[in-house]
């Protein structure tokens, strides 16, 4: 039996101390100013990396305006100048998020920060840029938020540590909402970045937070972390928890996200059989791994990028795949196979249209993995990566609508069937805007972050309505596969460039439109597209096929 763990609550933050306003004086040598360019070097909708001193800008010209603000992207520190321009707004090449270029806001996620906005004169036709330089060095802004105030008996409980829980209880106090917030998590950390456990499995945990404690305590939301919620009852608007505590509500968010599916078959008992779900688990994966023979159980993003990181680490790999090719049913079988291919030449062994009927274990650890097809392969470790299960298993006798397969059904706005029961993240089945309000189910991030922002929004009677294109992305070999759209059930692939190249831009076609795009060393062109899909500009198929390929911006060879 476990022994109790004590649950970390949150404490309000000392008293502040009061800092002495800057003189004018020392607010000037702060600041840098450069001439950097002829007012007529950019055109309407261009934009440009500049250098003032030791800080790169991104100088734009949008409605004969020049702005600028920090080029680094806040995410993962790509240069945004290098990305894709479209109104106000600037999309980063790698990733998707996006800047206003005016203000430097976050628009778009997987971003969590702005960026620094600087100052810009035009004299005697020349444009010159002032940088504040420790602005400037920090590279990123919380944007302004709120705290708790005095006498508003008013809480929002968030079920769930994931990234769709901290935008919302971001989101909430950006808003100036003076409410208690509360947000729930069973793990024993705060919120983390959890694309990154697959690709740098030996991270450190704390290195991955995508905000510490001070923050919280800064901007009064509670974090209980070790806690897991049991049953809800929406009559009268509680939660009551794993530890016998029973939480009052006056609106609720559901984000509790999924969980790794298990193998079922005889022997899936036995030690060393692994799953990815925290920085533990890729911690144990990665030191279990080394110098072993390894064998993965799944041929999507989990199982292939383990593959991945594996090759230089395990002295043997094997990959059990159900489907033909690796990532048949998201990107494809062509994608598909230069992957397989491209792990194969690493020494890398797939096993596909197969599955595992049987483990065999000695001294209680596994030993060898049976297959269907009649194959024994050794292992010293199975890494399983077949799938997920919802969350929501104790939503069980509530009233809240579930579909077949028990993700919670949301309508645009996040919010479930029961009035103040919002629901956001990889728990849910949503309406996709870009694929005609058809409702689905999908475990991005981006996603997640986006459902957090328009479930705040709605709880504080905004009426904002999800509207956002999906995008992700996928590292195989130290080469990033990005994808944005919906491709399920398309019938065409249009692709540019050659894959064997490992240089291309595939389109994916459905009834005469390009539905979504996935592109390798094609930068900005995945970003350009999630551009076209965000505004609900339509991709046509000949567009697609045609030899033009200028409205991709991509740079000069």
């Amino acid at each position: 039996m476990s022994h109790h763990v004590p649950i970390q609550k949150f404490r309000p933050p000392p008293p502040k101390e009061r800092t002495p306003a800057p003189d004018v004086e020392s607010e000037e040598e702060e600041e840098e100013t450069k001439a950097v360019c002829g007012v007529e070097d950019l055109k309407d909708g261009e934009m440009m990396e500049v250098n003032v001193g030791d800080h790169t800008v991104l100088l734009a010209r949008c409605g004969g305006e020049y702005t600028a603000i920090g080029n680094q992207c806040t995410h993962y520190g790509a240069p945004l100048s290098r990305g894709a321009i479209s109104g106000n707004r600037v999309r980063c090449p790698w990733h998707g998020s996006c800047f206003n270029v005016k203000t430097g806001d976050l628009e778009e996620y997987p971003g969590m920060d702005c960026l620094p906005c600087h100052k810009v004169k035009i004299k005697n036709k020349t444009v010159y840029v002032s940088v504040n330089k420790k602005l400037a060095r920090q590279g990123k802004r919380i944007k302004e938020m709120g705290t708790r105030v005095s006498g508003v008996l008013h809480t929002v409980l968030l079920l769930g540590g994931g990234s769709a829980s901290l935008v919302c209880a971001e989101t909430l106090r950006q808003e100036k909402y003076g409410g208690r917030i509360i947000m729930v998590t069973r793990d024993d950390l705060l919120p983390y970045d959890k694309t990154r456990l697959s690709k740098v499995m030996s991270v450190q945990s704390d290195t991955i937070l995508l905000r510490r404690m001070e923050f919280f305590h800064q901007y009064d939301i509670e974090v209980w972390l070790r806690k897991e919620a049991l049953s809800l009852n929406t009559e009268k608007k509680t939660v009551t928890f794993n530890d016998g505590l029973t939480q009052c509500y006056d609106q609720l968010l559901i984000a509790t996200g999924c969980r790794a599916k298990e193998l079922d078959c005889p022997g899936a008992h036995l030690e060393n059989i692994l799953m990815l779900e925290t920085p533990e688990d890729a911690r144990r994966i990665h030191y279990s791994c080394i110098g072993c023979q390894i064998v993965i159980v799944g041929t999507s993003f989990v199982g292939m990028e383990v593959a991945s990181y594996m090759t230089d680490k395990a002295i043997g790999i094997t990959v059990i795949g159900s489907t033909e090719l690796p990532y048949q049913r998201t990107l494809g079988p062509e994608i598909g196979k230069l992957t397989m291919k491209m792990l194969e030449e690493k020494g890398v062994k797939f096993y596909m249209n197969d599955s595992v009927t049987e483990i065999r274990g000695e001294n209680g650890k596994v030993k060898e993995i049976v297959l269907k097809s009649g194959v024994t392969v050794p292992a010293n470790v199975l890494i399983v990566g077949i799938g997920v299960i919802p969350n929501s298993e104790f939503l069980k006798g509530s009233p809240i609508a579930l579909e077949p397969k028990n993700y919670v059904i949301v309508d645009k706005y996040m919010r479930t069937n029961v009035t103040d029961v919002y629901c956001a993240g990889d728990v849910t089945s949503f309406p996709l805007k870009m694929a005609k309000d058809h409702r689905v189910s999908i475990g991005h991030w981006q996603l997640s972050q986006a459902h957090g922002k328009v479930a705040a929004m709605n709880m504080l009677h905004k009426e904002v309505e999800l509207n956002t294109a999906p995008f992700y992305w996928t590292v195989l070999l130290g080469k990033t596969i990005r994808y944005t759209g919906y491709g399920e059930g398309y019938t065409e692939l249009v692709v540019k460039g050659k894959l064997e190249d490992l240089k291309f831009l595939a389109f994916y076609i459905k009834n005469n439109e390009v539905v979504a795009a996935a592109g390798l060393n094609f930068d900005p062109a995945v970003s350009v597209v999630a551009e076209r899909f965000a505004m609900g500009k339509v991709i046509t198929k000949s567009e697609a096929e045609s030899d033009d390929l200028s409205w991709l911006k991509l740079p000069a060879p």
